[in-house]
């Protein structure tokens, strides 16, 4: 019999609907689970029991009580910390506020609660989600649970760690730039960015228009239902999940391998994994067709300091700047230097970019491209405190097809359709028009059920006599 962390959400609140799991028995098996492993592993910078066990009896009153249940209940979504939850710690992944508690939460987590679902804590991420490694001052490295010497990705990198170790159900991750799929693919998770406006994250998050909040999941389906429960409610939409059993028939799809950005290397096992990924689609009917790489060198260049802005938007007080880490100080220092009029027309730069882009795909039902230019990195191999510009254009090498589509506004979706022959994920994107994410989702359900079986890594090698 499957162990409860190896069931999918869907499963579980299935089994817990109809009385076969208890939300507190489900529960009390995550927080042991985190309890032994994650010390290595490190998905969680802020673990809740006495939360996590509040809600879970909660949800078990009411299936005991009958009635109208929500969709999640009782199901494990942890909360990435950039985003706040009433009362509980707040870090922002930064040394500088390791001890602040937030004052309250946002319409995003008021939806995640109001559908059911248990917080057994907050998942680790850099420092104010800036770099696409998750390594900072404020907790351990995010390891990949495939192979401990490799990083799990950023900035959703505890949050990925956490879905495919099995210590959450599925969890929240928030994208900028490849947030949420750089650290899926990292980790053979499947994570979703969704439409630009698809998901309201509250006042105050974010001027530039390019962060997505969206579900990291082991499943497509699973991604779907957490994404009905975060998207802005809307009555008259058709629910993500049912898009799932939607067959879609003969689609064309465009594909692209050659990064936009100069000089950046993909690895011959990421093209290896696009091929296969292209011969699937093709053998499920579609029509896959070859187009150029839409943007051109240096079509993105409004990107940098577009970001830089946003690094300098986090107020810390002056005496606690110096605990920040070099790759933010360093980012900060050109925010401060952007003025309004060379911020305006950045974000008018970038928007014709988008705009490029979007035009591009728009004769098209859907993208492929790799998720990741390379395979999951050695813990320290992007991060250079010596040199932040040198981390910055590694992290650009390492990430070049993921923020295009933040950009744009597009859904994409990176799947862990393949792995190396040492067990690595390889993660595959796709994408689509503007708030084409049903459809998108139909596509990517599909793909995961014509591709190789859903697998947990190895965790019983990586911990010998302690297996998880």
């Amino acid at each position: 019999m499957a162990e409860p962390h190896e069931l999918s959400m869907v499963r579980q609140a299935a089994a817990i609907r109809s009385r076969e799991l208890s939300p507190v028995e489900l529960t009390a098996h995550y927080l042991e689970r985190i309890d032994r492993i994650d010390g290595t592993l490190g998905a969680y910078l802020t673990v809740t029991p006495e939360r996590a066990l509040d809600d879970a009896k909660r949800a078990e009153r009411l299936v005991l009580d009958g009635g109208e249940l929500p969709p999640l209940l009782g199901v494990s979504v942890p909360v990435k910390d950039l985003t706040p939850v009433a009362g509980i710690r707040f870090t922002s992944g930064s040394a500088a506020f390791a001890d602040r508690v937030a004052d309250s939460g946002t319409p995003l987590t008021d939806l995640l609660r109001a559908a059911g679902t248990v917080l057994l804590g907050k998942t680790n991420t850099p420092e104010f989600g800036l770099p696409a490694y998750t390594e900072g001052r404020v907790g351990p490295p995010a390891r990949t649970p495939y192979d401990l010497t490799r990083g799990a990705g950023g900035s959703s990198g505890g949050a990925a760690v956490a879905v495919a170790a099995g210590l959450a159900s599925a969890a929240h991750g928030s994208d900028g730039g490849g947030s949420i799929r750089i650290p899926a693919s990292c980790c053979g998770v499947v994570g979703l960015k969704p439409s630009q406006g698809l998901v309201v994250a509250g006042p105050g998050r974010d001027v530039s228009d390019l962060v997505s909040d969206g579900p990291i999941a082991r499943t497509v389906r699973d991604a779907a239902a957490l994404l009905d429960v975060m998207a802005v409610p809307d009555p008259g939409r058709r629910s993500f999940l049912d898009w799932c059993d939607h067959e879609p028939v003969r689609l064309r799809i465009a594909r692209w391998a050659a990064p936009d950005v100069p000089g950046v290397h993909v690895d011959p096992q990421v093209l290896e994994a696009y091929e296969k990924a292209s011969a699937l689609l093709a053998g499920l009917g579609h029509d896959i067709i070859d187009i150029p790489q839409p943007l051109a060198p240096g079509d993105r260049q409004a990107f940098d300091p577009v970001w830089a802005v946003l690094a300098a938007l986090p107020p810390v007080p002056p005496e606690r700047e110096s605990e920040l880490m070099p790759l933010t100080r360093w980012l900060r220092e050109r925010g401060r230097a952007v003025t309004g009029l060379d911020y305006a027309r950045a974000l008018g730069a970038l928007r014709a970019v988008g705009r490029k882009l979007a035009d591009a795909v728009a004769p098209y039902d859907a993208v492929l491209t790799p998720t990741l230019a390379q395979l999951p990195a050695p813990l320290g191999a992007l991060r250079d405190d010596s040199d932040p510009a040198a981390d910055f254009a590694a992290q650009l090498a390492f990430t070049p097809f993921t923020a295009p589509f933040n950009i744009a506004g597009l859904p994409a979706i990176s799947l862990p359709l393949h792995h190396t022959p040492a067990g690595l994920p390889i993660g595959t994107m796709l994408a689509a028009p503007h708030r084409a994410d049903g459809p998108l989702l139909a596509l990517a359900a599909q793909a995961e059920a014509a591709g190789p079986p859903a697998r947990f890594p190895p965790l019983t090698h990586l911990f010998p006599g302690n297996a998880p």
